[in-house]
């Protein structure tokens, strides 16, 4: 009996020292904002020590004032250009200013323009590269409003004053592994995405290749092709990436009570699902074709291109800059809708 009560006791005084210590130490408020349905834990938790530095690192650069217009189109003013042929040549100067400060703010205009050449030279794998991102900037603004809607994107969306942005990935071999290792890994059990020993590099086969990423049955019973523990460990890897990617937890997207049920999924799920489709297409039709004009220190361990992710756009934030458009600024980059990409600029 006295063996019991000690027991008790003991038990007893983790519990008070376990309550010392988390009174101790002060935690930083956190707000809940409503997301869907009331009862359903569609909740998205804030924390205001982070929403602050979110706020700091999404800054807006500062906006050169619109040129004086010269009534002449940059075509006619300056050779060799291919994507901004009607701008005004002023305002191709503007821009060009711009984008050096978003892009390469270090490196000024020598990063894309070769010094002791002309401007009109493509001699730098870099400017060939910028004119295809000029193309696929006014991709996404012109054919993708359905994820980004009329807030659109710029250079800087991406690169925040980088020449290379933050957040690229390149394809991996499944048989990586670390010195010493045996055996194939198949993709798994190596840290990668958050924490977790997830599949290292869902991006491939969900981000390029296009693979269903549907792996929960949408009956009470598996109906149809079902789905392995791989698919399903590689969905939930690109899930985790999304929701770190744009610093939310599930239910900003899903309902808990109906995972798959999108009638009770919140509209975010559907620009989501878009956005998934969107990076698809930018990676196979722009990034991954600019593969044999990258040197090869700028390729990924198998040879690949960079490619972009959820989180090269979003950095941490729901929305890319918290939503603040810079298009306004630079209607030039809205582009015209087309009913293919256009081909790639030589």
């Amino acid at each position: 009996m006295n063996l019991f009560y000690s027991k008790v006791a003991a038990v007893i005084a983790v519990v008070i020292f376990g309550l010392i210590v988390l009174l101790t130490f002060e935690y930083p408020p956190v707000d809940t904002v409503q997301r869907g349905y009331r009862g359903t834990g569609m909740d998205l938790v804030e924390s205001r020590k982070t929403e602050a530095a979110l706020v700091a690192a999404n800054a807006l650069p500062e906006v050169t004032p619109k040129a004086e217009l010269s009534g002449q189109p940059s075509s006619a003013a300056y050779q060799n250009v291919q994507v901004l042929k009607d701008l005004d040549s002023n305002e191709l100067i503007r821009l060009m200013t711009d984008m050096t400060n978003w892009v390469a703010p270090q490196q000024g205009c020598a990063y894309c323009h070769a010094e002791g050449e002309e401007l009109s030279s493509d001699k730098l794998y870099t400017k060939v590269v910028a004119r295809r991102m000029l193309q696929m900037v006014q991709h996404i603004n012109a054919d993708w409003k359905t994820h980004v809607s009329q807030t659109g994107v710029t250079c800087y969306t991406c690169h925040r004053g980088q020449p290379v942005p933050s957040n690229i990935w390149f394809s991996q071999a499944s048989t990586l592994r670390p010195e010493g290792m045996l055996g194939n890994k198949a993709g798994q059990n190596m840290p990668a995405i958050g924490v977790t020993s997830l599949p290292y590099d869902p991006f491939t086969p969900l981000l390029e290749y296009a693979e269903d990423a549907r792996v929960v049955s949408t009956t009470a019973l598996p109906e149809g092709s079902r789905k392995s523990i791989k698919q399903a460990e590689q969905t939930y890897a690109l899930m985790i990436h999304i929701s770190q990617a744009l610093g939310v937890n599930c239910t900003y997207c899903h309902n808990t009570r109906a995972f798959s049920d999108w009638a009770e999924s919140s509209p975010a799920r559907g620009t989501a699902w878009y956005g998934i489709r969107m990076v698809r297409d930018l990676n196979t039709t722009y990034l991954s074709a600019l593969k044999g004009e990258f040197p090869p220190n700028r390729l990924g361990p198998l040879g690949d291109a960079p490619k972009v992710n959820c989180a090269t756009c979003h950095q941490g934030a729901y929305k890319p800059l918290l939503g603040a458009s810079m298009l306004k600024d630079y209607p030039e980059l809205a582009g015209a809708s087309t009913a293919q990409a256009a081909p790639a600029a030589k």
